[in-house]
């Protein structure tokens, strides 16, 4: 079928994708924005799992201070290279990340993160909720499952639904913006602060501690 310069035009300023890439997902979504969208997240969602392993040596740390001061988050977020670390698509993502963060106070980067005192400590609560319940053994069980995969969702910022787009995660976003600007882009570490808290939240991945020891 034909696509139309305008329906172009309007899939780009959704998703900011390449022009070509724009035709391409319409033409395969026989003219359907929304289907377009679709099928464009899953391009870079594919496009950033073949670029997951190439080095991150670049890139940006940002602040985003939120609620009259009361909330603060430094952040650093890396790509490969000077050139797309300097662009508006990377530091608005830097930008976006670090304004979820405050808002949404995840504990981990990435499900890996999360350490195993802090899985079993989760765990051993659900068990015991489950359980005052009165319910069978197996039943716990079962809702103890479902209750830790939803645990990932609150605690690791990869898996939390992103702030200002409650339909994509924060990983999903990252993994968009990979397939546009075409190199791997990974959040290397961040920390919250907030006024009154005792303790902040300082995350880092696993392997990236390992390196400094």
């Amino acid at each position: 079928m034909n696509i139309s310069a305008a329906q172009v035009k309007e899939l780009r300023e959704k998703t900011g994708a390449p022009m070509m890439d724009c035709k391409q997902a319409l033409t395969e979504s026989k003219g359907d924005i929304e289907a377009a969208i679709v099928h464009l997240r899953k391009k870079g969602i594919a496009t950033a799992a073949k670029k997951a392993s190439r080095v991150t040596s670049e890139g940006s740390v940002a602040s985003y201070i939120h609620a009259g001061g009361k909330i603060g988050v430094l952040l650093e977020v890396n790509c490969e290279s000077d050139f797309v670390a300097r662009t508006e698509d990377f530091q608005s993502l830097v930008h976006d990340i670090a304004m979820h963060i405050a808002a949404s106070d995840p504990k981990f980067i990435r499900k890996e993160d999360v350490t195993p005192e802090a899985y079993e400590r989760e765990k051993e609560i659900y068990r015991a909720q489950a359980a005052a319940s009165g319910k069978p053994a197996n039943v716990v069980e079962k809702i103890v499952e479902g209750k830790m995969s939803k645990f990932y969702e609150e605690v690791c910022l990869l898996d939390q639904p992103f702030i200002k787009e409650q339909t994509i995660s924060v990983g999903q976003l990252i993994a968009s913006r990979i397939g546009k600007l075409g190199e791997n882009i990974s959040v290397r570490r961040f920390a919250r602060f907030k006024v009154g808290d005792v303790g902040e939240t300082i995350a880092t991945p696993k392997l990236a501690a390992e390196d400094k020891q």
